[in-house]
This record gives C-alpha cells, sequence and structure tokens, in this order.
C-alpha cells in the first residue's frame, strides 16, 4: 500500500487541481459557452479589432499558462509510471536489468532493441497453440537457461516430446532411468548481472 506524501510543493498541488478541474466535462462547457457568447457578442460590437483581440489575448494567456501546468503534471505521471515499469523489470527473472534504464539509450539502440522484440513477436505468433508454446521442453529449456547452462538448449518440439514418452512407456527399463532424470535437484540460482 503506498503512503501519500506530505511534502508535496503548493505549485505540484496547484498543478494536480488545475489539470483535473480542465479536464472536465463541466468546464469544458464553460469554455464552449465562452466561444459561443463571444460569437454572438461579435455583431454588437460590430466585429471590431477590440472584439477580436478579448477572444486572441484570452485564449493566448490560459494556452501559455496551461502548458507549464499540464507538462508538470505529466512529467510526475511520467515518471511515476516509470518507477512503477523499472520495479516490475527488476522483480521478474527472466527479464533483462538492461532494459530498467532504457529512457537513457540512444535512439540507434532502441532500434536494435526494437527489432529485437519484433522478431520475438513474430517468433510468437508461428505457435498457434498453446501446447506448443507452453511446452515441457520450452520449460526445460528455460531451466537451463536459469541455471547457467553454457550452451544453449535444444528445445525439442511437442511431436518429437510425445513420440520419446511413447517409446519409453513400451521399454520398462528407459522408464526407471528417465524418471532419475526428469526429477533432477534443483539447480542454484545465478544472480543477475
Amino acid at each position: 500500500m503506498a503512503t501519500k506524501s506530505k511534502g508535496k510543493g503548493l505549485f505540484e498541488k496547484f498543478a494536480e487541481k488545475v489539470t483535473k478541474a480542465t479536464g472536465s466535462t463541466p468546464v469544458f462547457l464553460g469554455a464552449f459557452l465562452i466561444v459561443v457568447v463571444w460569437a454572438v457578442c461579435g455583431p454588437i460590437f460590430d466585429y471590431s479589432e477590440t472584439w477580436q483581440l478579448v477572444i486572441n489575448t484570452g485564449t493566448t494567456i490560459i494556452t501559455f499558462l496551461m502548458v507549464f501546468l499540464i507538462q508538470k503534471t505529466q512529467n510526475k505521471d511520467s515518471l511515476a509510471i516509470q518507477i512503477k515499469l523499472n520495479e516490475l523489470l527488476a522483480s521478474h527473472e527472466l527479464a533483462s536489468n538492461r532494459i530498467v534504464d532504457i529512457e537513457d539509450i540512444s535512439e540507434e539502440e532502441l532500434e536494435v532493441l526494437e527489432k529485437y522484440y519484433r522478431k520475438l513477436a513474430a517468433l510468437a505468433q508461428k505457435q498457434r497453440t498453446l501446447k506448443e508454446s507452453h511446452s515441457i521442453s520450452e520449460a526445460e529449456a528455460r531451466h537451463e537457461l536459469k541455471s547457467g547452462g553454457s550452451e544453449k538448449p535444444k528445445v525439442r518440439s511437442s511431436k518429437t516430446q510425445a513420440t520419446k514418452t511413447k517409446s519409453q512407456t513400451s521399454n520398462p527399463k528407459s522408464q526407471a532411468s528417465n524418471s532419475k532424470s526428469q526429477n533432477p535437484q534443483p539447480a542454484t540460482r545465478k544472480p543477475k548481472n
């Protein structure tokens, strides 16, 4: 459970309240009403330069000030989301810790990572069933990676696994030896870099 900070500054409180208020329906309707009243007053003031100057000056000042208020709130929200994402990445065993500070890398490095994840997504799309994407062989391969195996483990397809299991059930000697190999002692994990 997150605790509320007591150290919010006056400007921060003001920016939050104004940003919330300006995003509400009543404030939008009020602004729309002001524009309608201004437009209706056009014939009364004979569409003079002063009439035009009123709306131009008002909207310019409001827009100028709102940019800073919204940016202040956006910076805080963006930072909070970034910290939450960093926490998720740092807490996941298979996630790369190098991704935690990804916002500080160059655009070229981001493009390299984007190509990697695009390729990963393409590979995932090729696997259409849960049996293929969540197979025992995949679990074994991940276990081998996490336990620090030096070689890349070979991932067998589901059909190969099924054929192996079928042949083992017909040979009782291989069943006994295989049951020992399928229940290895838990491997110690290497700490992440």
